[in-house]
């Protein structure tokens, strides 16, 4: 009987190690992201850009989740999926919009959108382009960007920027839903659709 216990919290003591080592893993986060999502949503924004990243509409709420529409999907005489869906299903407080097309982005609160900050500031049209924009913006914007170990500059499908990132833990992920990525920024999900993006490491634009 006593072996048996010591064999049982020894297993116990194993496993929450393992735990605890996968909780500082980017791939369980991302996990319990998803899971927080399905459960609870997420209290975030939701933009869309036209090709010359001007916002067609903005939208901020609570209980957010998203999805690709299934029955979109393009299959085979067996029933086998040949080609995913490009339409995504969002929910926003309970209420629905269905998207595709246009570039698309939506980010957890908590997370600053650093090129927002910094086109209010600076005329972007005629800004000097001896100097590469997204240099420029980084070293312009210290106060955002000092302490962060890399950024992520999202563009739209003409290649205009559109919205910029910074974090010191960033990771990438697919989401399952056609044409898009999943990012985690220091614990804080930005879903991108539709959209060019590059992420540096600061030190290279500094």
């Amino acid at each position: 009987m006593k072996t048996k216990r010591i064999k049982f919290i020894a297993l116990l003591a194993v496993l929450i190690i393992i735990l605890s080592m996968l909780s500082g893993c980017a791939l369980f986060s991302n996990e319990i992201g998803k899971m927080k999502e399905a459960l609870m949503g997420r209290t975030a924004i939701v933009q869309t850009y036209d090709e010359e990243s001007n916002i067609i509409d903005s939208i901020k709420g609570s209980s957010i989740s998203i999805s690709s529409e299934d029955k979109f999907n393009s299959k085979d005489e067996e029933g086998n999926t040949i080609n995913k869906s490009s339409v995504i299903n969002l929910t926003i407080g309970g209420k629905s919009m269905v998207h595709v097309g246009s570039s698309l982005i939506l980010y957890e609160e908590g997370l600053t959108d650093i090129f927002n900050e910094y086109s209010k500031t600076v005329d972007i049209q005629n800004i000097d382009r001896s100097t590469p924009f997204v240099n420029r913006m980084v070293n312009d914007m210290k106060n955002f960007t000092t302490g962060k170990s890399r950024v992520v500059l999202i563009r739209s499908q003409s290649g205009k920027p559109l919205a910029t990132f910074a974090g010191n833990k960033v990771s990438y992920f697919a989401t399952g839903i056609d044409k898009s990525t999943g990012i985690l920024i220091d614990g804080k999900y930005l879903f991108i659709y539709r959209c060019d993006y590059t992420i540096y490491d600061t030190e290279l634009l500094e």
